[in-house]
């Protein structure tokens, strides 16, 4: 009996498995496959081995730390590989390799390679000298060897703001490079940030729509959907109208007057208490002095200038460019660009431009989990509690509450998820302050080519999300979440 029980139950599981096989075929091949392909790219390096192979093992015994070129054998080596390269057409790639961690390596080895077949013989030191000049740079060689293995960490490295030096020691790039570790900073935060205002948003919405009668709750479920019907260039551009410095909110606080007091409201916990349009007049003027102001003259009367700047633009053209200057310094330190009654917000292009197109974008994936977990929970629970003494705010809080917990974790999960991946929307309203970590990789997969890189950062964006992901199962339980 128990050999035909279990003869049964395999053959019960062979037939699950041939019937899931074909999904699980087509998700191998189209979704895990190119995925692993790619993320492969974050450490392979074969290309400089397989393309000079003779220069690799020529200079293993080369030191880099000397500082002093290498011998003969070494620029022999190279001509011979370059001949090579140059006649099957794979110089280029080989250079634009090494160009990623040494720039003016890929014109290097596309100039060199052209002339190098018309070396016949040695010495081949002092001709590719005389060829190009950067051959007699030791920091080219010692790239060359650093970056010589089948495979690398330079990719994480530079993802992470850092480099090989010309010892091979780990090292901090320059300051105006270091771009990684700040996308990635900004990513979660504003991530966290779109989060919470949906959740925000997102929960009262839930909470009609869960308590509303059916006929109702159905109409306003459909207008909640409704977006997902529409484009989402569509969508992204209309807030470009609507946030634009002469858009309609801004027409609307000024027409309103409710932009003054949104300025001296924001400027208790702004410093200094300036505006983000009259801060960057006044640090252009303190900087570029009497020329940007001849600049904002020669404009016009119509021009869409800051209050502030129409403010020292006046005091420039009665008295002067030393008058102009002086106020100019009386308004960077007094503050008193929040008191002017007709500022213009700048809510596009920006961080601001990116949390409010990308909070309204996600909204519906916020409630739609809230939704379908409220949908399960009595309303007998919330009258009860007011039955026996509870207020309305500790019957919700104390009861309602915490049985849509699991629709919270479900939604602010599927929505962070969503937002750190997102590049279209950060792209278009983001600006260079309001783009995600996604963006850059989008450029390095489509523009320059750096699919190393771009792997790296991808792989390194994973192991962050699986971190929170982790995370958050420790302090709430994945088992809390729930789609209804």
């Amino acid at each position: 009996m128990k050999r035909k029980l279990a003869k049964a139950l395999f053959r019960q599981k062979m037939r699950a498995l041939m019937l899931i096989a074909p999904l699980l075929i087509f998700v191998l091949v189209t979704f895990i496959a190119p995925i692993g392909s790619m993320l492969s790219r974050s450490v392979d390096n074969s290309i400089v081995v397989e393309i000079l192979p003779r220069t690799v093992e020529a200079l293993q015994d080369w030191d880099s730390a000397a500082e002093e070129l290498p011998g003969e054998a070494v620029f022999a080596a190279i001509a011979v590989d370059l001949k090579e390269a140059a006649e099957a057409k794979l110089h280029t790639r080989v250079g634009s390799r090494l160009n990623y961690e040494q720039p003016g390596i890929a014109s290097l080895f596309r100039k060199s390679a052209r002339k190098v077949r018309k070396l016949e013989s040695g010495p081949y030191k002092e001709a590719l000298i005389e060829i190009n000049e950067d051959w007699a740079d030791p920091e080219v060689w010692a790239t060359l060897k650093t970056f010589s293995g089948s495979y690398t960490d330079g990719y994480f490295l530079a993802s992470a703001d850092l480099k090989r030096d010309a010892e091979g020691d780990i090292a901090q790039k320059p300051s105006d490079e270091r771009i990684y570790i700040t996308l990635f900073w900004r990513t979660m935060v504003m991530s966290l940030t779109i989060t919470l205002m949906t959740l925000l948003l997102g929960y009262p919405i839930a909470y009609l729509l869960a308590t509303l009668p059916m006929r109702t709750s159905n109409l306003l479920l459909i207008l909640v959907l409704l977006p997902f019907w529409t484009s989402l260039l569509v969508r992204t551009s209309a807030w470009i109208v609507l946030l634009q410095q002469q858009g309609v909110v801004n027409d609307f606080l000024v027409f309103s007057g409710l932009n003054s007091a949104l300025y001296n409201m924001i400027s208790i916990f702004t410093v200094p208490n300036v505006s983000s349009l009259c801060s960057t007049d006044i640090s252009q003027i303190l900087n570029a002095g009497p020329r940007f102001l001849d600049v904002m003259a020669a404009r016009g009367p119509d021009a869409a200038l800051s209050t502030c700047a129409r403010d020292i633009l006046g005091v420039y053209q009665s008295g002067g460019a030393e008058a102009a200057m002086a106020r100019t310094g009386e308004l960077q330190a007094a503050g008193e660009t929040w008191g002017y009654g007709d500022e213009r917000f700048a809510m596009i292009f920006n961080q601001t431009g990116t949390i409010v197109a990308m909070t309204h974008i996600l909204l519906p994936f916020m409630i739609m989990p809230l939704y379908s977990v409220m949908q399960t929970v009595p309303q007998s629970f919330v009258r009860a509690a007011k039955s026996l003494g509870a207020s309305n705010w500790t019957a919700f809080w104390r009861v309602y509450f915490p049985n849509t917990v699991p629709g919270i974790g479900a939604g602010a999960i599927l929505v962070f998820i969503l937002s750190i991946g997102y590049y279209i929307t950060p792209a278009l309203v983001g600006g260079t302050s309001g783009v995600f970590i996604s963006n850059r990789i989008a450029f390095h997969i489509s523009s320059s080519l750096n699919w190393g890189l771009a792997a790296a950062l991808g792989v390194l964006l994973l192991v962050v999300v699986l971190l929170l992901y982790w995370a958050y199962d420790k302090i709430v339980g994945i088992d809390n979440v729930k789609l209804g």
